[in-house]
């Protein structure tokens, strides 16, 4: 059997600020809080999850919140920007006026890897882009949440391509196409003036749901990371078994992993590529209904059975959360 992811699973970045990020999240982009949970690594913090309807594999963006958390300081060996998916180009001028009536940092509307995109950033400098799915032909979108303040016409529909900015780019396309099956795609002119095109990779049905776009920039120095930068990109596989074939395939190739580690919500791998940049292999379910009404994701605080005898004393450290849905 061939082994191919399905294309993103989620993406995970660094807030310091869990109701203001809540505040971004939801009521600028108009995503829905689909969990909200504690970083199992560290309980003493949030876990954000947002995404569409039902947090639907591809669709979630994650936060941690660190509160101390300094600014972080742009450089290579990094995860430089998240795509997040809308309709159409249409979609894209309306996304265009309501940043300017709320004030959300964006550049304007140009086209990228062929698609019409715009780019922009959260309060705390994470630096997002939208890119219209207007003649995507890939991995389906998702469904926009109906409780939304966005009208679903325009809404947000899932996670886009993800870009990596490091400085021996060889180095990570070999380990995406020769270990982790990626396919090389295309590539489009760098918008730094000097720099190598940026190389475009595909995995499952391709599109927009299912790219990697590597960027090498020599010129710059490793990122720092901080508020506002990403953790890790995690990649849709879609059962346990063919997780358990990943792990055999990424303990074959050397790469130094974490094995089989069981989140609940799905089951996990994760390592690092040869620039530092850390990915995670993530299965598409059990899901986020597990130990929730679909109808109530993200109201209260949701633990893992294994966490649930320190309740008490996880709630008494977390600065609650105002998650009412106007």
């Amino acid at each position: 059997m061939t082994l191919e992811f399905k294309g993103i699973h989620h993406v995970s970045a660094l807030t310091a600020k869990g109701q203001e990020n809540y505040d971004f999240y939801t009521k600028v982009l108009g995503l829905r809080l689909i969990k909200k949970t504690v970083n199992q690594d560290d309980p003493s913090v949030y876990h954000l999850f947002y995404g569409d309807e039902k947090g639907n594999p591809g669709t979630e963006l994650t936060f941690f919140e660190i509160p101390r958390a300094g600014r972080f300081h742009a450089g290579t060996n990094s995860i430089s920007a998240t795509s997040l998916r809308v309709p159409n180009d249409e979609a894209l001028q309306y996304w265009r006026e309501r940043f300017d009536t709320m004030q959300v940092e964006h550049e304007e509307i140009r086209e990228r890897a062929g698609r019409s995109t715009l780019a922009f950033q959260d309060h705390e400098g994470q630096r997002l882009i939208l890119v219209s799915d207007e003649h995507n032909q890939g991995v389906p979108g998702g469904t926009v949440w109906d409780k939304s303040p966005v009208p679903a016409a325009y809404g947000i529909i899932g996670l886009g391509p993800v870009q990596l900015t490091v400085q021996h780019a060889q180095a990570t396309i070999d380990v995406l196409t020769d270990i982790m099956g990626f396919r090389v795609a295309g590539q489009y002119a760098s918008s730094v003036a000097g720099q190598p095109d940026i190389v475009v990779l595909e995995t499952g049905q391709g599109g927009t749901g299912a790219e990697v776009h590597v960027e090498e920039r020599a010129d710059l120095p490793a990122e720092r990371p901080g508020r506002g930068s990403v953790h890790h990109v995690a990649f849709r596989v879609d059962n346990e078994e063919e997780l358990r074939q990943w792990i055999g395939r990424i303990s074959e190739a050397r790469l130094p992993n974490s094995g089989f580690v069981d989140r609940f919500y799905f089951r996990s791998l994760y390592f690092r590529e040869p620039n530092g940049i850390l990915f995670e292999l993530a299965t598409d379910g059990p899901g986020f209904d597990t130990d929730e009404d679909i109808h109530h994701l993200g109201e209260s605080l949701a633990l893992p059975p294994f966490l649930e005898d320190r309740r008490e004393q996880i709630e008494a450290v977390l600065k609650p959360i105002d998650t009412k849905v106007e």
